[in-house]
């Protein structure tokens, strides 16, 4: 695994968006890990503790609903979802993350596939019950995430439920500024 490198990542990440490209560095985090999931750093490794609650708490019946992850990553959101009735569809822009979720979980039932949330494919819209959208749309620049809300709304089945979790930034920090993960210290 190549050592994280702040200074490096930010640069990586700024090229990018300034070829209007937001989203063609993701697959380099993941390659990065060489075929250990355990490598990605900003994954947690564990599903989110807050959307384990929701799906604790929430009224809704799992069973034969369709739920999607956005920016799947390593997996750990969508195991959740699967493990709790979900017909599960996760997905990333990266290839290599979803070759480590496959590795991850052979004996899964989710259906991992790489795609774009930009241009998914037409038979998703307004097909899923509950979208779940963790930590991905917060590192895209200002204009690709009201354009990524558009997105992840169109996907989302008439009475489902769509979960947006993200790190905030304060009142006053800028808009165009990218997040640098936090990193979970192992």
């Amino acid at each position: 695994m190549k050592e994280f490198d702040p200074v490096k990542y930010k640069a990586m990440v700024r090229s990018y968006q300034e070829n209007d490209d937001p989203t063609g560095w993701f697959d380099s985090i993941y390659t990065n890990a060489q075929g250990d999931y355990k490598n990605v750093f900003w994954a947690d490794l564990e599903a989110n503790p807050y959307f384990l609650e929701w799906l604790k708490t929430s009224p809704h019946k799992a069973e034969r609903m369709k739920a999607v992850v956005i920016g799947c990553g390593v997996g750990d959101d969508a195991q959740a979802l699967g493990e709790e009735g979900y017909e599960v569809t996760a997905f990333d822009i990266s290839p290599e993350a979803i070759r480590l979720c496959k590795h991850r979980y052979p004996d899964t039932k989710v259906n991992y596939l790489v795609a774009d949330l930009f241009d998914y494919p037409s038979q998703w819209f307004e097909s899923f019950d509950l979208i779940y959208e963790c930590n991905t749309i917060q590192v895209l620049p200002g204009n690709y995430r009201v354009l990524a809300r558009d997105k992840m709304i169109s996907l989302l089945a008439p009475g489902g439920y769509i979960l947006v979790s993200c790190r905030s930034r304060l009142k006053g920090e800028k808009k165009m500024k990218f997040l640098c993960p936090l990193i979970k210290r192992r």
